[in-house]
This record gives structure tokens, C-alpha cells and sequence, in this order.
């Protein structure tokens, strides 16, 4: 059987846990600072998965957008040591005219949080490279995940 290191848990809400591997960590055992910019965009890529129900970049295509980052935020709570697991919960946050914001929420069991990150994509033309309004399609798919009174 073969072990994997990461994998979505729960659709609604998407989870996605993920377990520390050796290669991920320093010589005193202690998780790199950049594999947590890696743990967030892999949650990200697997929740953009969820959204376009695994059509994933081609789904994007189809809409004539491209997500590019605009923003990032990391804030740790805790280190994190070989084999570890964790569950990285993605919601969306704010969703605005050209852009959204999808919040992830890292914890071990009961409830032991070791990270919070923001990644700030916006929409921009795949055939001009400039912004554009979020596609009715994608505004759909992201309200579901989002948490609070919806967006208007």
C-alpha cells in the first residue's frame, strides 16, 4: 500500500491533511519555513480542484481567467516535526469585483493550531493579461466556502 502525505478529508468543509515528511525539515528536525508556503499552495491546487469539480487549470481556461497570487499572508503558531499531521481547513474570505481571498486555518487534533494563511488570487484575461471581474461560474463555485452571511 502506498502512504500518502497528503489528501482532502472533508469536501464541506474542505479539509486537507497533510503529513510531515523528513525531506521537509531541517538537520534538527524542524520543518523548513518555505515548506509552508509549499503546504499552503498544494491546499490551495486541491481546493481549486473541489471548485472546478477536477477540472482543475483547464477549468480556469474555459472561463478565459487566470488566478495569478496577488497576495500572501503566513502567520505560524507552533513548529512542526517529522510525521506530524495536520488538518488545513480553506474557506473563502472576502470576494471582491476582480479578486477573493481564500483563508486556510492549520491545526493538529484538539484543535492545536500551528498556522494561518491568506492567498489573494485575482482574475486577469487569459487573452490580454489584464484583471477581470470574477466569472459568474467561479462566484458560484465560491460561495459555498464561504463562511458568514454570503457576499453580495
Amino acid at each position: 500500500m502506498i502512504d500518502s502525505y497528503e489528501s482532502v478529508v472533508s469536501r464541506r468543509p474542505f479539509v486537507v491533511r497533510r503529513r510531515v515528511r523528513w525531506s521537509d525539515c531541517d538537520p534538527a528536525g524542524v520543518v523548513f519555513t518555505g515548506k509552508f508556503t509549499e503546504y499552503v499552495l498544494n491546499a490551495v491546487n486541491l481546493f481549486y480542484s473541489e471548485l472546478s469539480q477536477g477540472r482543475g487549470a483547464e477549468w480556469r481556461k474555459t472561463l478565459g481567467v487566470d488566478t495569478p497570487c496577488k497576495g500572501m499572508a503566513l502567520e505560524f503558531h507552533r513548529a512542526l516535526w517529522p510525521e506530524e499531521e495536520f488538518d488545513i481547513a480553506v474557506h473563502v474570505g472576502e470576494i471582491r469585483e476582480h479578486g477573493y481571498d481564500i483563508e486556510l486555518e492549520a491545526t493538529q487534533h484538539g484543535g492545536v493550531r500551528i498556522f494561518s494563511a491568506r492567498v489573494s488570487p485575482i482574475c486577469i484575461r487569459t487573452d490580454a493579461r489584464v484583471r477581470a471581474p470574477i466569472p459568474e461560474e467561479m462566484l458560484v463555485a465560491l460561495q459555498p466556502f464561504v463562511l458568514g452571511p454570503p457576499n453580495q
